[in-house]
């Protein structure tokens, strides 16, 4: 297998693979992952389903930190604005789904707005105590209005997308095969390479003439697109809304973790890093409470002997192949 060398923690080559291996990967993993629905169970869908709309927070998140280099603490406060903006739409005016999925976009890309001009003004960590502080103040607010939101008892959504387990299933696959495509495309667009640049150096990237703020902005707004929508479909599939299951800081330390474990930069890496974590935490679940300490363990030793993620992992195993 062709790959293109990185380097590890020690020194030694690492290989990654190519764009273009990247892309043949993804599709065939795409067409496995359609035929499933035909030879699993409702079960193993069930689990499934949800990590597809963790994939696609991941890989929105990969695209502000992975490219830009801006930590961000906060994913769930633009996953919150999107989920609770569509379902509150739909439990007090009744809306069409795809109008309440619209309007939680739209709240998401605005309160991305509104964070990242002030945000992106200060740099290194205390962007991302900003970010933080975001997600608190929207995890307060729900609770202080509870007669619109539910408070910490959460929102009931009245309808669903599906009640199908196979139609839901279809939808979150190509949901996040479309987001992984687009985001994929723009990280390797001129854009994506001037964010890399800046990330890595944004003195010297403004020196050449880009913009920084620019396209970091362009950046946050785009990760709070596909955050907010992904946030709206997925309140439409779980059927309610709450704090511990989207705006909660343990969500949005899930998300970053898979994104880092499946390789950051690579956007697909932490599609790759999201569903893992769903199906390991699944699969350990007779173990109770260890289930979280082992997965958490595993998460560990990969993200210390390999830095570059499982993506990075696979093309070394397959560079030996």
């Amino acid at each position: 297998m062709c790959a293109r060398a990185g380097s590890l923690g020690d020194g030694r080559p690492m290989p990654r693979l190519s764009v273009r291996e990247m892309s043949f990967a993804a599709i065939i993993v795409v067409a496995l992952a359609a035929a499933l629905p035909f030879f699993v169970s409702d079960y193993v869908l069930g689990v499934l389903t949800p990590g597809f709309y963790i994939a696609v927070f991941a890989m929105a998140w990969d695209l502000l930190f992975g490219f830009a280099n801006e930590v961000n603490f906060g994913p769930t406060f633009l996953i919150g604005l999107g989920a609770y903006a569509a379902g509150i739409i739909d439990n007090r005016l009744g809306w069409a789904i795809w109008l309440c999925v619209a309007a939680g976009t739209a709240a998401a890309v605005a309160g991305g707005l509104v964070l990242a001009l002030p945000a992106l003004r200060v740099r290194g960590p205390y962007f991302g105590l900003t970010t933080l502080v975001a997600v608190l103040i929207l995890s307060n607010l729900i609770v202080v209005f509870a007669d619109l939101t539910g408070g910490e008892i959460g929102l009931t959504v009245p309808d669903v997308i599906s009640i199908d387990a196979h139609a839901n299933y279809w939808i979150a696959l190509g949901f996040m095969s479309a987001s992984g495509a687009i985001l994929f495309a723009l990280s390797r667009s001129p854009m994506g390479l001037i964010l890399q640049a800046s990330g890595q150096d944004a003195v010297q990237a403004g020196a050449l003439g880009f913009n920084v703020t620019k396209h970091k902005l362009a950046a946050f707004t785009i990760s709070a697109f596909f955050s907010g929508l992904a946030g709206a479909l997925y309140v439409f599939y779980l059927g309610a809304a709450s704090v511990g299951t989207l705006v909660d800081v343990t969500v949005g330390v899930q998300v970053i973790i898979a994104a880092v474990l499946g390789g950051r930069r690579t956007i697909l890496g932490a599609a790759l890093g999201a569903i893992f974590l769903i199906g390991a935490t699944e699969a350990l679940r007779p173990l109770g409470e260890l289930a979280t300490l082992v997965v958490s363990a595993v998460a560990l030793l990969i993200v210390l002997f390999f830095p570059n993620g499982l993506i990075a992992l696979i093309a070394r195993v397959g560079g030996r192949a």
